[in-house]
């Protein structure tokens, strides 16, 4: 019985550092989203992240006849990222995100983590931004 314990234990924690992988760092989903930028702060108890929201045209609606607008809500990933960001309140804004299962407190409080800003567009000029 003791020589079985050894390997089963050894066995158990790879299950779970591969569960914890799984839930918190595989990426599920990657995409581009457009739309106006409502909000973008700093924010958390402990650990300061940037959270924003952007409004996308169209609605959407959970329930049939209802109507809700379409807001996606997001972490940045770093502060060259935040500091476009924060100047961008207003405009219309395409940004690369990747979907995770489950926030991480250091990460962001949503699974939308953005990536990468693509454009910058404001009613009289549009700017690239190929930034990481």
């Amino acid at each position: 019985m003791k020589k079985f314990i050894g390997p089963i234990s050894i066995l158990v924690i790879i299950l779970i550092a591969g569960v914890f992988w799984w839930r918190y760092f595989f990426v599920f989903a990657e995409g581009v989203k457009a739309g106006n930028l409502n909000y973008f702060e700093k924010k958390g108890y402990v650990f300061k992240t940037w959270e924003g929201r952007l409004v996308q045209d169209g609605f959407q609606s959970p329930n049939p006849g209802a109507l809700q607008s379409n807001e996606f809500r997001f972490s940045a990933d770093g502060d060259s990222l935040a500091s476009v960001l924060e100047r961008s309140g207003g405009k219309f804004v395409e940004l690369r995100y990747k979907e995770y299962l489950n926030p991480i407190p250091w990460r962001g409080a949503s699974e939308y983590v953005v990536t990468e800003i693509i454009r910058v567009e404001n009613a009289k000029t549009s700017e690239d931004f190929p930034i990481k």
